[in-house]
């Protein structure tokens, strides 16, 4: 059970008696140990824990509002693992967008063709890793050769693409989906998204090996083919602009954070009269007084205009790793806020269309 919120930090007048009114409470174990108990027990707890369980709270405070969920993903979350707890946010409608790196929509396509990232660790020889064409995201290990070959694939894909007319990379990435999805093993993140008609965003799409594949087949005569990132940005701001609330989740910072988070900022310049993400949520490894985006507050961000004023919103300092698979797990468990929630659905062309239940 969830008790009254402590006292805001900055409150003056408040007596010792306010101050002192929120005690801790003990983790323990009880007959119910689901994930969701387990997120709802961190929550009376302290430090990051405590921030966790509070993320979980307000996660499930988006999908029982008429809210438009977005979220970034930055990091080598499907190397990691990640990628089938993508595939259920996705599928289950957790999320309604997602932006990511090139390099997450690569690894991927990678694994939902059959192929593998492998366990290693971060203290192997790099020199005997090169030599054997393995490559190494901290300890995990990766086949280059193979890469290489997904990489010519992914060109070849580029060339079959009308050459006459730029694509956002929301449409790119649907079509791509389509595409691996006629030759996928199992249902991946571009694939199931393309499927449920989820819109993918890659603002860096050129520095991936998405980027690179395009770039090899270019240089090669094959494509002529132009990625209309502009667009990717008036896109995604009409869609928060025509959502009657937004909520954020992000797991890691970069690119895929700034760009869903400056969404506010542009539609505040379009006169669309929106205030700030309602929710928000994020779960980061840097920290904010390096003064970069990746590890900022969404207390910074309100005075951008990008975080509503009065959001419950959470910031959370934890490996992604540890956080998402207990957080999606939990949610899985709450069947009946997954079955009723209220959902927009999406039309996949050229241009991206919203349709809003009443």
């Amino acid at each position: 059970m969830t008790s009254k919120a402590p006292m805001p930090a900055h409150d003056r007048h408040a007596s010792k008696q306010d101050l002192l009114s929120h005690p801790t409470r003990p983790f323990t174990i009880g007959a119910d140990a689901t994930a969701a108990a387990v997120l709802e027990g961190m929550e009376g707890t302290a430090f990051q824990g405590r921030q966790l369980g509070r993320a979980f709270r307000v996660w499930k405070q988006m999908l029982a509002d008429r809210c438009v969920i977005l979220m970034g993903m930055s990091g080598a979350m499907v190397p990691g693992g990640m990628r089938r707890l993508v595939v259920y946010m996705i599928q289950n409608r957790l999320i309604d967008c997602l932006v990511s790196t090139g390099a997450n929509f690569f690894h991927d396509i990678h694994e939902t063709l059959g192929y593998f990232h492998y366990q290693g660790s971060a203290a192997m020889d790099d020199v005997v890793l090169a030599e054997n064409m393995v490559d190494r995201m901290y300890d995990v290990l990766a086949d280059e050769a193979k890469f290489r070959e997904h990489d010519l694939w992914i060109g070849e894909f580029a060339s079959s693409l009308d050459q006459s007319r730029p694509y956002t990379t929301r449409e790119f990435l649907y079509l791509l989906g389509c595409e691996v999805g006629k030759r996928a093993k199992e249902d991946g993140i571009v694939s199931a998204a393309a499927k449920a008609g989820v819109p993918l965003y890659c603002p860096a799409i050129g520095d991936s090996s998405i980027g690179i594949g395009v770039a090899e087949s270019r240089y090669r005569g094959r494509n002529r083919l132009l990625f209309d990132v502009t667009g990717d940005v008036i896109e995604i701001t009409r869609l928060v602009a025509d959502a009657p609330d937004t909520g954020v989740v992000y797991f890691g910072g970069g690119t895929p954070k700034n760009f869903v988070q400056q969404t506010e900022v542009v539609a505040i310049i379009m006169n669309s009269g929106k205030l700030g993400h309602k929710y928000a949520v994020q779960v980061v490894t840097d920290a904010p007084h390096w003064g970069g985006l990746s590890g900022c507050t969404f207390e910074e961000a309100q005075s951008w205009g990008k975080i509503a004023k009065d959001a419950p919103m959470v910031n959370c300092h934890c490996d992604s790793t540890i956080a998402m698979p207990l957080l999606v797990s939990g949610l899985s468990q709450q069947t009946d806020l997954i079955r009723n929630r209220w959902r927009p659905s999406f039309t996949m062309g050229r241009e991206l269309g919203m349709k809003l239940p009443q």
